[in-house]
């Protein structure tokens, strides 16, 4: 197995978890549709949401609307509720601080502006990341092979000394047909163990390399 030279790590469920349900209830409360209608009219959103082409105004209103509310929100609460539904993973951060000190470490996330505002500011670490390859400011979203592309572009090693960790199955499965070694996030515990498979465990990590 190569040497890694690169970590590439997912945004949601990784570094901050997003309990969408808390949206969809939040949401609920706000327009009155049940929640389980407000995801499905959302699901449209997303794709469109993450490539930065439905933005601002436009997806404060379409928001609005899928939540069944005949009123648009303000944007002071549009930001509360759109942001509310995420917590940083806080058992994480230690084991990706150590990696800084070890490889490049780069952000591959499908967010959009207003969750990157929310979330950026406390995640300071990131600042310390070789890069951050965000879909909305690429008009790209994972699987698609071009922000894997970027990504490798970005951080100069080739794909197979670099790791991708996410906790979609579908996007691990794109990023390694292109030669990336691909890892399924699920756990701090379960990241530890992975880190230590790829040859960036050891006692700087609390686990045995």
């Amino acid at each position: 197995m190569p040497e890694i030279e690169a970590v590439f790590l997912d945004l949601g469920n990784v570094l901050a978890f997003h309990d969408d349900d808390v949206l969809f209830r939040r949401l609920s409360e706000y327009g009155g549709a049940p929640p389980e209608v407000i995801r499905e009219r959302l699901l449209a959103l997303w794709d469109p949401c993450n490539r930065g082409t439905l933005a601002g105004d436009q997806l404060r209103r379409a928001t609005s609307k899928a939540s069944g509310a005949t009123a648009v929100m303000d944007a002071e609460t549009f930001f509360q509720v759109w942001t509310c539904y995420f917590r940083i993973h806080q058992e994480v951060l230690p084991m990706v601080e150590r990696l800084l000190g070890r490889t490049k470490v780069a952000l591959i996330s499908n967010t959009n502006e207003l969750q990157w505002r929310f979330l950026r500011p406390q995640l300071p670490l990131l600042e310390r990341f070789s890069a951050l390859v965000l879909s909305h400011e690429l008009g790209l979203a994972k699987p698609d092979p071009e922000i894997f592309r970027t990504a490798l572009r970005r951080v100069g090693s080739p794909p197979e000394a670099c790791a991708f960790f996410d906790d979609i199955p579908a996007f691990v499965d794109a990023a390694s047909a292109l030669g990336i070694q691909g890892q399924v996030f699920t756990t701090a515990a379960n990241f530890r163990v992975q880190l230590a498979q790829l040859g960036l465990g050891g006692p700087s990590l609390g686990v045995r390399g």
